[in-house]
């Protein structure tokens, strides 16, 4: 282990990139959108593989693999965003304390449930995590950071369409009756 205790750049503060020429206070306030959208994908991405272990019934293999690619969406999502974050001068989010205060989501818990129930607690997760995007890519292009608010934006169409087909499994049509004792 390292004995070096130089901090080179605390967590909150934001060094302006000579070759990105992004204002100080404008890379500070969408370096902190973007550490809510890193923190919001760690959250949602511990959710969804909790799910992705936990999936039983008629469909399990179809959920489990939907779930996996989920999970590896976010966390290839946050890997881009975070990248960004430190591009612009600004020090993305990583510990998983720190990312659970700073998240507008909230993980369900330990517990596990039944899978319409998983799906519905990510829908509403999905939910907000979209509308929070939203907000930050209308962020980015009010400050002029077009490359920001492009990636955003690519980021917000993995998640919707992720978002889109497990509600799809949340439709009223299936295979699958329910026993009169659910």
């Amino acid at each position: 282990m390292s004995t070096q205790k130089t901090v080179r750049q605390q967590f909150d503060a934001v060094e302006q990139s000579e070759a990105l020429r992004l204002d100080g206070d404008k890379a500070e306030q969408i370096i902190d959108a973007l550490n809510t959208d890193i923190a919001n994908a760690y959250v949602m991405y511990h959710q969804i593989k909790k799910h992705h272990w936990n999936v039983e019934g008629a469909e399990f293999n179809d959920i489990h693999e939907l779930l996996g690619e989920a999970a590896e969406t976010l966390e290839e999502g946050a890997d881009e965003i975070a990248e960004r974050a430190q591009a612009i001068g600004g020090v993305p989010i990583a510990g998983p304390t720190s990312q659970e205060d700073h998240a507008t989501i909230e993980f369900e818990g330990e517990d596990v449930y039944d899978i319409r129930t998983s799906l519905a607690n990510d829908m509403e997760a999905y939910g907000d995590i979209i509308e929070g995007m939203r907000d930050h890519i209308q962020l980015a292009a009010n400050l002029g950071d077009p490359t920001t608010e492009h990636l955003l934006k690519e980021q917000l169409i993995e998640i919707e369409e992720d978002a889109h087909h497990i509600e799809h499994y949340l439709e009223d049509d299936t295979l699958v009756v329910e026993s009169a004792t659910n």
